[in-house]
């Protein structure tokens, strides 16, 4: 008897795809049909993924990224060649400005017949280099689950945003084995620094004009209901922003719009959570000149803030506004 490990049975490159993309809990696909992409279809078919069939490719790939704002989970789309992916560009450029983690699926011409003038033959990779996390193409047909899951990675891991693969067609229809089972996809990064904290949290208690100014990387921190405590435990008004637009009720007394100019310029302390101070925030210059500024967020910012801050707190959002809530309840938060 044979005491050699059992070999996972060999499958074509386009389902390889899609038993990859069910792993991550993708459960649709959104495209224009192209040949390039019919075996990533079959694949998608048989691992019980459905197929969304729109009538331009950047149709498919805004379906995309609504798909991963509703549900904050990745969105996927694929484009056939040449001009099916680049006319999904202007949705990768809007991912890119509202960290929304998708993931688009690249058809590509032959490797084997690259350079000689295949169908739609265009190199991908420089055009969508500048507006995605990840862009890559497969290289073999065993790279595509390692190539997935690193994509995957790459779109979750904070900030989130796009990622790009480009898969050539005889790589998506020769055969090989599946690798070994996903990577667990990455976890929210501890909560910050606890001096850090506790500067932030002896700022609110003491703030005689605090307010909240909250942004998109709250809703993707899933921060709402955090939001919600803390801002009813300090009496304080909040003012939302891109994708936070909702993440406290309109109803709610704390929640303010159209004082949001008179609001922060007139604070002594403002949380600014999960939002850039770009032109938005009149980069920083919509706060007064002598208020205290608390800076939070998923990840360390990409760009310095344009002003100083007295406190920085990066890392898991969610749970530093809990932590900062119970303390400002009178609660154990801070333990």
């Amino acid at each position: 008897m044979s005491t050699e490990p059992a070999q996972s049975p060999a499958m074509h490159g386009g389902r390889l795809v899609a038993r990859r993309l069910k792993a991550h809990g993708v459960s649709t696909l959104f495209t224009l049909s192209g040949g390039h992409l019919f075996s990533i279809y079959d694949g998608c078919r048989t691992e019980g993924i459905d197929l969304v069939d729109v009538r331009h490719e950047s149709a498919a790939a805004f379906a995309a990224e609504g798909w991963a704002k509703v549900t904050r989970a990745p969105g996927v789309c694929a484009l056939t060649a040449g001009p099916g992916v680049t006319n999904g560009m202007s949705a990768l450029g809007s991912a890119q400005q509202n960290n929304s983690p998708i993931l688009v699926l690249g058809g590509r011409a032959p490797a084997m017949r690259w350079g000689q003038g295949s169908l739609q033959e265009i190199d991908h990779v420089p055009f969508v280099r500048p507006l995605v996390k990840l862009a890559a193409t497969v290289a073999a047909t065993a790279e595509i689950p390692g190539l997935v899951d690193e994509a995957f990675a790459t779109m979750l891991r904070p900030h989130t945003g796009p990622a790009f693969i480009d898969f050539p067609l005889d790589q998506v229809f020769m055969e090989a084995e599946e690798a070994e089972p996903a990577e667990p996809l990455p976890h929210p990064a501890p909560v910050p620094d606890q001096r850090m904290l506790e500067r932030a949290i002896a700022l609110v208690r003491d703030a005689e004009r605090p307010v909240i100014m909250a942004g998109t990387n709250l809703y993707w921190g899933r921060g709402e209901e955090p939001l919600r405590a803390l801002a009813e435990a300090g009496g304080i008004p909040v003012f939302l922003n891109g994708l936070a637009r909702g993440c406290l009720s309109a109803d709610h007394p704390l929640f303010f719009s159209r004082a949001r100019s008179a609001g922060l310029k007139g604070a002594d302390v403002a949380l600014v959570l999960g939002v850039p101070m770009d032109f938005r925030l009149g980069f920083g210059q919509a706060f007064g000149p002598d208020c205290e500024l608390i800076v939070m967020d998923v990840a360390e910012p990409e760009r310095e803030p344009p002003r100083p801050v007295a406190a920085e707190l990066y890392g898991d959002l969610a749970g530093t506004l809990r932590l900062l809530a119970g303390a400002v309840a009178g609660g154990v938060g801070t333990a």
